[in-house]
């Protein structure tokens, strides 16, 4: 990696925890999810700065940023835009919705019908949008941040494992430290700190940056790594649907870009060891997948898995 990338993947992470006090891991997996051209789940409860979080990392890549927020009764056009008819012009006209961002918060994602949810897999999966027939490219980078509160399940409806497949990552922002909480306090007095971050990439230096991501190296024995660790899941007898052939794809996508943003152009075991709860645990369905909060379960069934699994020399 040249100098003059490293320094920018290092403008890009002090300017986003510049205004996300204290959670610098948090930070690293939203920027790998973003160098990989993958999307974020993020499972937390209300007020601990997903928002912000959303908004810092389309300010920083000179992007767009919209927040949708899911209840009951939002349509899919309410997502993807709709045609509305110009009398004058007697014709439809495309009217985009707010999806159409480089970076978009679905806030609440699962308090949306199953319907409504839907609207999200083709964006997320071909970064592009099909209304009435017709298909729309969306802006690029592209990056979805989903929120769901863990603690509420009174008109929710849970993500089925074909949404839950399209993120790359399922992490928690959890809350600060005391010592960050007091200075997050004391930056508030003047307003929002995010409103005032200057971009320190363009959209087009972020696309250029993920082309790199996608040259970064994994030796043989790294890959067989990979593998047995993916295979190890359907193979647990505590498992019931171990993790797919996607989820082995973007483990390796997650892999290299994890390398990439530690100024490496190969993959270490390291990489796959760190990645793999937020990549593989909500990929896989356990043998009590019918009862509530199995989510630390298995999260520390893959870590279990992740010890058992012999590492390369």
């Amino acid at each position: 990696m040249d100098n003059e990338t490293f320094r920018l993947l290092q403008a890009l992470r002090d300017n986003i925890n510049g205004v996300l006090l204290g959670k610098q891991s948090v930070v690293e997996m939203c920027l790998i999810a973003l160098l990989a051209g993958e999307h974020l789940l993020l499972e937390d409860v209300p007020g601990v700065g997903k928002t912000l979080l959303g908004k810092a990392i389309a300010r920083s890549i000179a992007g767009v940023f919209r927040r949708i927020q899911f209840t009951p009764d939002l349509l899919p056009s309410d997502i993807t835009g709709s045609n509305l008819y110009h009398a004058d012009r007697r014709e439809f006209v495309f009217y985009p919705g707010p999806i159409f961002a480089n970076v978009v918060l679905a806030d609440e994602i699962n308090r949306a019908t199953p319907r409504t949810q839907s609207a999200l897999l083709e964006a997320m999966n071909e970064a592009q949008v099909t209304v009435e027939g017709k298909t729309y490219p969306l802006p690029r980078p592209f990056l979805v941040i989903a929120t769901q509160n863990p603690l509420e399940f009174e008109g929710t409806y849970p993500l089925p494992e074909s949404q839950m497949d399209r993120f790359l990552l399922r992490i928690s922002v959890g809350y600060p430290a005391r010592d960050f909480e007091r200075e997050l306090l004391e930056q508030h007095r003047n307003g929002e700190p995010v409103d005032s971050l200057e971009p320190v990439l363009t959209t087009e230096q972020v696309l250029a940056l993920q082309a790199a991501v996608r040259e970064v190296r994994m030796e043989r024995s790294v890959l067989e790594y990979l593998l047995d660790l993916v295979e190890a899941t359907r193979k647990c007898p505590e498992i019931r649907v171990g993790a797919s052939v996607r989820a082995s794809l973007v483990l390796y996508r997650a892999a290299q870009a994890r390398a990439f943003l530690e100024g490496r152009d190969f993959v270490v075991p390291d990489d796959i060891q760190a990645l793999a709860v937020p990549v593989l645990a909500h990929r896989v369905i356990t043998q009590g997948y019918l009862h509530g909060g199995q989510r630390d379960a298995v999260e520390a069934l893959i870590r279990r898995l992740v010890e058992d699994t012999p590492v390369p020399a």
